[in-house]
């Protein structure tokens, strides 16, 4: 505006305000664009992982010109999140401590990648140990999502992210199972601790895809269900039948390897076909509101130009300081020289009522995201105090959910209002949950 000169304070903190909704959404936005890099190494990692479970259980024998290939995949991916990660040190970006710290974390877990890819050549580790480094590696990839979901609460935005996180973390769930039963069946042998592990991975994965389903639009969710009727799903339910059921230390038929590899890899596929559709969606999302946030910022600055610049005549002054057409009755309503104080009051009202009704939405995306940090926090702390497994220390909580028919997150809520002398006598009680 020239001249300096916007009509006044109110109306310079007005225009502010809006400018300050595009730099957030703009904030948003490539934060948006860092949890896609995330999710496209993710998926890099899980098909590398995948390949060099099979390459280590089967002796070196499978898929070790795959792995090499993957690994090549994997890097350019990490490349990309590297930029990315450089860009949000800007200052503009407003990176807190905790998003920087968890950077830090994920880029100390991509320097080992190269060692760890040297053990899986020599195959000096077994295809356990490599599943749990490399599955550790990406859990810290998946808690960043949920730091920069956590943090951008936006509406019209922050659901979609809610979505991306819990599909993200579904898709782990689905190949971390693909990795554990590819390492069971071509090992041929089951075992119980494996087994539990993939009953574990098949509920995390439908907790998981619930809530993605919960925010999404109707046209992603009808997708996902249609999928979900694929023959690949139920050839997927024979074979964990067949693993679940089957009693510790039978032998199992390594000729299902391939099939198993095959149909758990088509569920990823689908999974990853919706993570490319719903990060389409979060572009637009962010695209939209800042077209949104621009305009109403030009309409703004342009209704206080014309108060400014073509005040009302001087016959209506009085009709404008005292608006009395309202009810019969009310009192009535000062509204300042030159109505400039009218329109920007229409101003502030509207954009306060626009942020009251985003409230709903962003509730929403609240409590799942804090129900998800509640029930992962508990199960952190029965894990460290009880030295008890992922699985054994879900299920305990699940279990205490069904036996006192409480909420789950209200479990997890008193575990982790438990004393320390409450933890000390758990550990001792004879029968104290299994690990």
């Amino acid at each position: 505006m020239p001249d300096g000169a916007l009509p006044s304070p109110a109306a310079r903190l007005v225009l502010q305000a809006r400018q300050r909704e595009i730099d957030a959404v703009r904030r948003l936005a490539a934060r948006a664009s860092l949890a896609e890099a995330i999710g496209q190494l993710i998926h890099a990692l899980q098909r590398e992982r995948g390949a060099s479970t099979i390459y280590l259980a089967s002796g070196g024998v499978r898929f070790a010109d795959t792995r090499r290939t993957l690994a090549e995949g994997t890097q350019q991916a990490q490349a990309r999140v590297r930029d990315l990660f450089d860009a949000q040190q800007a200052p503009e970006q407003g990176a807190d401590a905790r998003l920087l710290s968890l950077m830090a974390w994920v880029l100390l877990g991509l320097e080992a990648l190269p060692e760890l890819r040297g053990r899986i050549e020599r195959r000096s580790l077994s295809a356990h140990d490599a599943v749990a480094a490399f599955s550790a590696l990406i859990a810290g990839q998946v808690e960043l999502i949920f730091h920069l979901a956590d943090a951008a609460l936006l509406p019209g935005v922050s659901g979609l992210l809610v979505a991306f996180l819990h599909l993200v973390q579904g898709k782990e769930a689905a190949g971390q199972e693909r990795a554990v039963g590819a390492l069971l069946y071509a090992s041929g042998q089951c075992s119980e601790a494996h087994q539990q592990r993939v009953i574990h991975l098949i509920e995390s994965q439908e907790r998981s895809l619930q809530v993605f389903a919960e925010f999404v639009d109707a046209p992603l969710r009808e997708r996902w269900e249609a999928q979900q009727l694929a023959p690949g799903t139920a050839r997927l339910e024979r074979l964990r039948r067949t693993l679940c059921a089957a009693r510790a230390g039978a032998p199992l038929d390594t000729a299902h390897s391939d099939t198993w590899f095959d149909v758990c890899s088509e569920r990823i596929d689908i999974l990853w076909g919706l993570e490319v559709a719903l990060v389409a969606r979060l572009r637009e999302a962010c695209d939209a509101q800042i077209r949104q946030a621009e305009q109403e910022l030009q309409d703004s600055a342009g209704l206080l130009r014309r108060l400014r610049d073509h005040p009302p005549p001087h016959a209506h002054a009085v009709e404008r300081f005292f608006d009395v057409a309202a009810q019969p009755g009310a009192a009535p309503q000062l509204v300042g020289a030159g109505g400039e104080s009218t329109s920007l009051l229409e101003l502030v009202q509207a954009q306060s009522a626009r942020l009251s009704s985003m409230e709903s939405e962003l509730d929403a995306a609240r409590r799942a995201l804090h129900e998800r940090k509640v029930i992962e926090r508990a199960k952190g702390v029965l894990m460290s105090r009880l030295r008890m497994t992922e699985e054994a220390a879900f299920r305990a909580l699940q279990k205490t959910s069904m036996d006192q028919n409480r909420r789950l997150l209200e479990v997890a809520e008193a575990t982790l209002a438990l004393p320390d002398q409450a933890f000390a006598q758990l550990a001792a009680a004879p029968d104290k949950p299994a690990r």
